[in-house]
């Protein structure tokens, strides 16, 4: 039996800090296109850089959909800081080009990632990648949001929050104020710098130029060392303990949110998350002893969400059968775009 399809057709973006991500999606839940492009947080990529990525992204999806002019009927765009500084309209005017012709809501990433992993309307979601943030869903809303404070405020256990302890680490290690840690060579490796036994005035040398190259860095940029911390974890008593703080603070952000009265599963999201999860279990204690029994879904990013959410805001309902549609035709053009990737010549 063929399914019935109506004529709407909903572009889904997913306006992440690092890829922004797009897919074109028909009223049954069937992804007809996909497409990425840059960072689309108006937070981190600007104003101006958020609103060119969106459109790339949807551009390639809708481009790679097949679709006729103005067959888009409406857009849900999923990004952080959507309260900050981003309007509907300012995106509607760089998809009216791509076929637009109904209304852009913007919504919440958070919302946006619990419902990339499942299409029920309660229970809590966690993300931590370069930031933090955890929140609880009541009847399909958001109804209580922790952190996502910032690297300045808060952000806890996440990856700049993590990223900054180990810069932090082997500074006191070359420094002799704390104790030697393999993150030292990793970090200078990630540095393409080299111990040099050579002091300056009572210090390393080498210490005076990693002080340099950090100060150099805009703070949330420290998140690029956050896998070192996990790459040492297994052996290094230094990074095992950021982890397991890592772990204790992400912790104490879900249960700052969660509600035993409502009941559903709790969504993982984020690189960081998913990487503490799966760290050594004396490592990652303090958050599987959080998670406890209750159901945790696992996803890696916000796109199926927010195609979920623009399905919903358009009147048509999502099932069991709709969402698991979704996942499968989204995971085929993703998987494809990947191989596509992988396959291209490099320059």
């Amino acid at each position: 039996m063929e399914l019935a399809i109506t004529v709407q057709k909903i572009l889904a973006v997913d306006a992440g800090g690092t890829t922004t991500r797009a897919a074109v999606i028909d009223a049954s839940g069937l992804c007809l296109g996909y497409g990425t492009a840059g960072g689309g947080n108006p937070v981190s990529a600007g104003y101006d850089g958020a609103l060119a990525a969106v459109a790339a992204a949807a551009e390639a999806a809708v481009a790679g959909s097949g679709l006729e002019h103005h067959t888009i009927s409406s857009a849900l765009v999923a990004m952080a800081g959507v309260t900050l500084r981003m309007r509907p309209a300012a995106i509607a005017q760089q998809l009216v080009a791509l076929g637009l012709h109904g209304a852009v809501e913007i919504e919440a990433d958070l919302l946006a990632m619990f419902h990339s992993g499942t299409h029920r309307s309660y229970g809590s979601v966690l993300i931590a990648g370069t930031g933090s943030v955890a929140a609880r869903i009541t009847d399909g809303r958001l109804d209580l949001v922790a952190d996502g404070t910032g690297w300045l405020l808060g952000d806890t256990g996440s990856g700049y929050w993590i990223g900054h302890r180990v810069a932090r680490a082997v500074v006191a290690s070359l420094d002799g104020r704390g104790p030697p840690t393999a993150l030292t060579a990793l970090m200078l490796a990630e540095l393409h710098m080299e111990v040099r036994p050579a002091r300056l005035h009572g210090r390393p040398l080498v210490l005076l130029d990693l002080i340099d190259a950090l100060y150099n860095l805009r703070p949330v940029e420290l998140s690029r060392f956050a896998p070192l911390a996990f790459e040492a974890g297994g052996q290094d008593p230094v990074a095992a303990r950021i982890v397991t703080a890592a772990a204790s603070a992400l912790a104490g952000t879900l249960d700052a949110v969660r509600d035993q009265q409502v009941q559903g599963p709790v969504v993982i999201g984020g690189s960081v998350a998913r990487a503490v999860l799966a760290a050594p279990p004396a490592v990652a204690a303090p958050l599987h002893a959080a998670l406890g029994h209750d159901e945790v879904i696992q996803v890696e990013d916000g796109l199926i969400g927010a195609a979920v959410l623009g399905l919903r805001r358009a009147g048509i309902p999502v099932d069991g059968d709709v969402f698991e549609r979704l996942q499968k035709t989204v995971a085929r053009f993703r998987d494809a775009a990947r191989s596509a990737t992988k396959k291209a010549p490099t320059k």
